[in-house]
């Protein structure tokens, strides 16, 4: 189904994914490390100050309309958690040659353009480029005040806080705003060095493409600095439930509640269970067709939204809901009830089955795209086990009531966290 050969070049892990089902080629670099205070923010400033510049093309400008010559080639960035690893991704969409009139290799321009960006960046005095890390420490000071500024993003980040204090797991992808200014041109790119001789890498090459040529491209073109890389392991979940639930009641100037609840599934994507604990959060509150947003949106006309979602690598799963702040302990309550249903077998053959077809759809869906093809392959390099793409459809499929019920009864609750206005919720 996907045909994913794994090659280690210069350190690199280089995954060649070889299909012609897309139009376009698609080279994703991703870069993992353990999530610490001490780099958090350095980290989520990296890869744009990378993307801003390479010593070749030193503006965004010159890179940009470089990669409109490459046939309106795209570059993006991002950042994300996975469990306690911090993980970078850069990722360059290319047409793909066959089409062109005209024979431009280029598959080969583009992962010389990669190597560029994260080998060759522009720099001056030995260091990034002054103008461009000041420019984009303002930018990440907006991102990292987007989130304050969207109070549902604001509600799961500060119920993640609550509820992992003290792990590094309660840190955002995008670091912390007090400690942006303080970051220094020099200070960065010294990280920068330590990132590229310390992280784990890999690079995924997905399209029209052959393995031989993807990695003689990669060997002439990404001369790695000598590593020595720090693995992090699996996944670790080391945290249990606290003997008394936490809660924490936060207000604001708000007009809706936001009610977030985090319980702990001692269950991870390492685990035989977890298929049946992707059929327990399908049921209970991860689809349209869910306990939650029947019974607390639909029936009882309580929650603007809600839903519950899972973090596979760290083994939580939180419930957001958006509701009016009188109905607090209403809401409360009727969440608590979907819960107990699902711990005492209370849902119905049509659910499991209903259940089972979203979720066969979403990851044929996701897979439908170089993007989340990537997504759904790097789960393994994560957790350090391996899970086909046929395991994971007859893996579903052939998760029963039991094992549902089974998962159900391994999930504690953890944190209840509600942002609420500045009067009324006592």
């Amino acid at each position: 189904m996907v045909n994913e050969k794994i090659t280690t070049v210069q350190q690199i892990n280089v995954h060649t994914v070889p299909t012609n089902k897309y139009k376009t080629n698609t080279l994703v670099w991703k870069m993992k490390a353990p999530l610490s205070r001490e780099t958090v923010t350095l980290r989520a400033l990296l890869p744009y100050v990378l993307q801003s510049g390479t010593a070749k093309y030193p503006s965004v400008k010159q890179l940009r309309t470089y990669l409109d010559e490459l046939y309106g080639a795209t570059l993006n960035v991002d950042l994300a958690k996975k469990g306690e690893n911090h993980i970078i991704t850069i990722r360059i969409d290319v047409a793909n040659e066959v089409f062109l009139q005209e024979k431009t290799p280029l598959l080969e321009k583009a992962l010389q353009l990669l190597a560029d960006i994260v080998l060759r960046p522009a720099m001056e005095n030995g260091r990034f480029v002054e103008e461009i890390v000041a420019q984009e420490k303002r930018a990440l000071k907006q991102r990292i005040q987007a989130v304050y500024d969207d109070k549902m993003r604001y509600a799961s980040l500060r119920l993640i806080q609550e509820m992992c204090k003290g792990e590094p797991y309660a840190l955002h992808a995008n670091g912390e705003l007090e400690d942006v200014d303080g970051i220094t041109a020099e200070q960065l790119f010294q990280y920068y060095q330590k990132t590229l001789s310390e992280d784990e890498i890999d690079l995924y090459v997905i399209g029209d493409v052959q393995e031989d040529a993807v990695l003689q491209a990669v060997t002439s073109h990404f001369s790695m600095p000598s590593r020595n890389v720090r693995s992090s392991g699996g996944t670790q979940v080391a945290h249990k439930a606290p003997e008394k639930v936490n809660e924490v009641v936060e207000k604001q100037d708000v007009k809706q509640g936001k009610l977030n609840i985090g319980y702990r599934t001692n269950v991870t994507y390492n685990d035989d269970d977890y298929y049946a604990l992707q059929m327990f959060n399908g049921i209970f509150g991860g689809f349209s067709h869910s306990k939650l947003f029947i019974n607390v949106r639909e029936k009882a006309s309580l929650a603007y939204y809600a839903a519950s979602r899972l973090e596979s690598h760290k083994g939580l799963l939180m419930v957001m809901s958006g509701i009016e702040p009188s109905n607090y302990e209403k809401a409360r309550q009727i969440i608590e009830k979907q819960m107990e249903a699902m711990k005492n077998g209370d849902f119905t053959d049509e659910e499991i089955t209903q259940t089972k077809a979203v979720i066969r759809n979403q990851l044929l869906e996701t897979i439908d795209t170089p993007r989340g093809l990537v997504e759904v392959l790097y789960h393994n390099v994560v957790s350090k086990r391996k899970r086909p793409m046929e395991e994971w459809l007859s893996g579903t499929d052939r998760v029963t009531r039991e094992d549902i019920v089974r998962v159900a009864g391994k999930v504690e609750l953890d944190t209840i966290y509600f942002l609420t206005g500045m009067e009324g919720a006592e």
